[in-house]
């Protein structure tokens, strides 16, 4: 999927849909990738002259890659991360690096979803955890 496809999944827009493309390599594993661009707002501040992804950003990026393991039970919903776990920062991610992410399903109960994710740059390690979600549907504007 290319990032136009992958918003009929994730609710995410620019500049927060942090996925550039996706496939489900095999049933509970998706893999994806996002391009750190230069002009990144979070690169900004984070820090002049010496720009950094921060973690908690990594993080997201890890979490928008498990969410698109749900395929179609995703659309209309929104997903509501109650718990990052055991997550380690192993190498800095900077502008211009091409993250690849792993994301498997590691269990799923009602609407509560169980996750590991790593994330690396040129197949260095960068970040790994488990993140759990919960899917709730969207509420509808009235706009």
């Amino acid at each position: 999927m290319n990032r136009e496809e992958l918003k009929t999944y994730l609710p995410h827009r620019e500049p927060m849909l942090l996925v550039d493309e996706a496939h489900i390599a095999e049933p509970g594993l998706c893999k994806a990738t996002y391009r750190i661009r230069p002009d990144e707002y979070f690169c900004q501040g984070h820090f002049p002259g010496n720009p950094i992804v921060p973690g908690v950003i990594q993080c997201e990026i890890m979490a928008q890659s498990c969410a698109l393991l749900l395929g179609n039970d995703i659309i209309g919903k929104t997903t509501l991360y109650t718990g990052i776990n055991n997550v380690r920062f192993k190498r800095v991610v900077r502008p211009g690096d091409l993250c690849e992410i792993e994301a498997r399903l590691v269990s799923r109960r009602s609407n509560l979803v169980f996750c590991s994710a790593q994330l690396t740059v040129e197949g260095e390690l960068c970040c790994k955890g488990d993140l759990s979600f919960a899917l709730v549907d969207t509420p509808t504007s009235n706009e």
